[in-house]
């Protein structure tokens, strides 16, 4: 049935290619994907912090109803983040301590869930990767309907079952399938372009800041204008 169903997962990202993506920051990520793909700002790391990287498993359920979250938990692989879009609504907690424990137990790399959660304070204590919209203690209903393993949108950016995704403290950001090798060796040339700029920042070494007024001038603007 259309809106209630379990689907079989197609393709996915290398499990060695997703711990490659652990060493980069998903902001350098964001800057090689033209600054298009984001997850929003309201999906914050809720947890005691540290990378979050895995292969998207994802979820689509009514606001409020936490069905299918049960039961991608049940059916992940190891290494899956549970990717949720509930709509952002923050009315009803779609996961807690119990669920996020299960998960982890079972090999899960993570939550990202475009709504609520609940015992944040037991989430926050720890190490397993939940990024949320926001918390609230009102528990879910667990009626559906849902489907699993469908394309989502969180706030614009679209992840597709396979997917890679990654979060940090800076916020999640999904890679597609098919450009994930060449967004991987962008992203790792601009992060080592970045290290060596901060290494000679630290190291006293004059950085070239002569782009600035070049930048201005071409755009118009009125230098040392009296």
């Amino acid at each position: 049935m259309l809106g209630f169903r379990i689907n079989r997962r197609a393709r996915q990202v290398p499990a060695a290619l997703v711990d490659r993506f652990r060493t980069l920051p998903a902001a350098t990520v964001s800057d090689v994907m033209a600054r298009m793909v984001a997850g929003g700002p309201r999906l914050r790391p809720m947890h005691g912090g540290g990378v979050m990287a895995g292969v998207a498993l994802t979820v689509k359920t009514r606001p409020g109803d936490n069905l299918m979250v049960h039961k991608a938990i049940d059916i992940a692989a190891p290494g899956d983040v549970i990717v949720v879009d509930a709509g952002g609504d923050l009315t009803n907690a779609l996961i807690g301590e119990i669920m996020s424990s299960h998960a982890a137990a079972r090999g899960v790399a993570g939550f990202v869930i475009d709504g609520a959660i609940r015992d944040a304070a037991s989430i926050r204590a720890g190490r397993f990767p939940v990024f949320a919209a926001g918390v609230t203690h009102r528990g879910p209903y667990k009626n559906g309907p849902g489907e699993i393993n469908v394309p989502v949108a969180l706030d614009g950016m679209v992840i597709e079952p396979g997917d890679l995704v990654l979060g940090d403290d800076d916020g999640v950001v999904a890679v597609p399938f098919e450009h994930a090798e060449a967004v991987f060796a962008a992203a790792s040339a601009k992060h080592a372009a970045e290290e060596k700029i901060l290494a000679g920042i630290r190291a006293g070494i004059p950085q070239d800041r002569a782009w600035v007024d070049e930048t201005l001038k071409r755009l118009g603007c009125a230098l040392d204008a009296g």
